[in-house]
């Protein structure tokens, strides 16, 4: 592993280099999914050239894990600004509505509208498109994009980096070691970032003991009086349950399972039929169309730069995706810290401005992301009768007050997150 700050690489590597002309301006990032691409998108459309690295190719590319899709109002605007959200509105479902139900009653709790937001966003609503449409639909955008060097099938090994610049040494489809250099380095590569472990950056938090079984199913929910989101308290098992769009529709519902449960068990078809059973008595079998387990980290880097070297969204904070805040929280970084690489590049600002993006998305991460889902997984899995009475009349007192509930809402779209990192200075 070559040293973050200098040297040169293994004698093992048959290295050339692969420099542009504009290297000493050039942006590299290395991981092409929703913060990667995004970040991409931002730096390009300002005039900044960007050199983006995925290991995935064209081949498989298309080939991963169905995770989040849940876009908060905040993001939708972002999105807009880089021509995206046009490219995935009719691919989503708009969801105004998200609701809150007692699982072991049976009974809807609270229903929030983010009609109340239509004095603060152009989005008073959430989109449902899966992350999967988004990597498809960015990706397009940057391989069309002049000022984007699209690198798929790129495998990012190591990095140097000194005052003038930094190095980053991968080994691309033709098994051949590269070395690309760049003004800055950003890591979107996701939690095991390989950035982030080479500057020895502690990723402070904890690691929930139980996981998460995903399971979706093609059944129209709504016919028992479900929205697009459902949020499921129960001291059992809770769950969450949400609409995606096919052909054909699927709807994915999270289940926690213990810790010492053994996956093959997990997601055997009759195993799966019987939780389903379990969570909706239809007496028929459901059409299963993918499962996937997950275990469920809280963490946040100590630091989010070290020098030319910066990290975005899951390298950075990771989270439980109830409340659906971890993709969408990396984008905002994404979006936040090209407005500050640009200005750099151009010269209108210095390079201490990215302190200022550490400050506003660690404090974002902290007292925004990971308190409110931690709080979000509490909630839906307490225990004892009187504070889950207690949560559950607050949800609805809430619910019931337009003043209360748009509260709630600024705070659950994440506006209110972008707002309060705007005061940082």
């Amino acid at each position: 592993m070559l040293s973050r700050w200098g040297g040169s690489a293994s004698s093992s590597l048959r290295a050339y280099d692969y420099k542009m002309d504009s290297s000493s301006n050039r942006v590299i990032v290395v991981g092409a999914g929703p913060v990667g691409l995004c970040l991409s998108l931002a730096l390009a459309q300002a005039g900044v050239q960007v050199c983006l690295i995925e290991a995935l190719g064209e081949d498989n590319f298309l080939e991963q894990v169905p995770r989040a899709g849940t876009n908060h109002p905040a993001t939708l605007e972002l999105l807009e600004r880089i021509g995206l959200y046009d490219k995935l509105e009719p691919r989503g479902i708009i969801a105004p509505l998200v609701h809150y139900w007692d699982r072991r009653e049976n009974r809807l709790i609270a229903e929030f509208d983010h009609g109340l937001l239509k004095d603060d966003t152009r989005f008073p609503y959430v989109l449902q498109c899966e992350r999967i449409k988004i990597v498809e639909e960015a990706l397009r955008l940057a391989k069309a994009h002049p000022n984007i060097e699209l690198r798929l099938s790129t495998a990012f090994a190591a990095f140097t980096q000194d005052s003038d610049g930094v190095t980053a040494w991968a080994t691309n489809a033709a098994s051949e070691s590269e070395s690309i250099a760049g003004a800055y380095l950003v890591s979107a590569e996701g939690a095991r970032s390989i950035v982030r472990k080479d500057l020895d950056i502690e990723f402070e938090g904890f690691t929930y003991p139980d996981r998460t079984l995903n399971i979706e199913v093609a059944y129209d929910f709504q016919r028992h009086g479900y929205t697009e989101r459902n949020y499921m308290s129960d001291p059992d098992e809770w769950s969450n349950l949400f609409h995606w769009k096919g052909p054909p529709d699927r709807w994915r519902i999270h289940f926690p399972v213990a810790p010492d449960a053994q996956e093959a068990a997990l997601t055997r078809p009759d195993a799966m039929q019987a939780r389903l059973q379990r969570f909706l008595p239809t007496g028929k079998e459901f059409d299963i169309v993918g499962s996937n387990l997950y275990v469920v980290h809280q963490r946040v880097a100590k630091k989010f730069r070290v020098g030319r070297a910066i990290l975005a969204g899951d390298c950075a904070h990771v989270n439980s995706p109830i409340g659906a805040m971890g993709m969408n929280s990396g984008i905002h970084d994404a979006f936040n810290l090209a407005e500050k690489l640009t200005k750099i590049l151009r010269r209108e600002i210095g390079e201490e401005v990215l302190d200022r993006y550490e400050r506003q998305r660690r404090h974002v991460a902290l007292q925004h992301t990971q308190a409110q889902t931690i709080r979000n997984k509490r909630l839906l899995a307490e225990k004892d009768p009187a504070v889950r009475k207690r949560n559950h009349d607050e949800l609805r007192r809430t619910a019931e007050d337009p003043k209360l509930a748009r509260a709630f809402l600024l705070r659950s779209s994440l506006i209110e997150s972008l707002r309060e990192a705007e005061r940082i200075a």
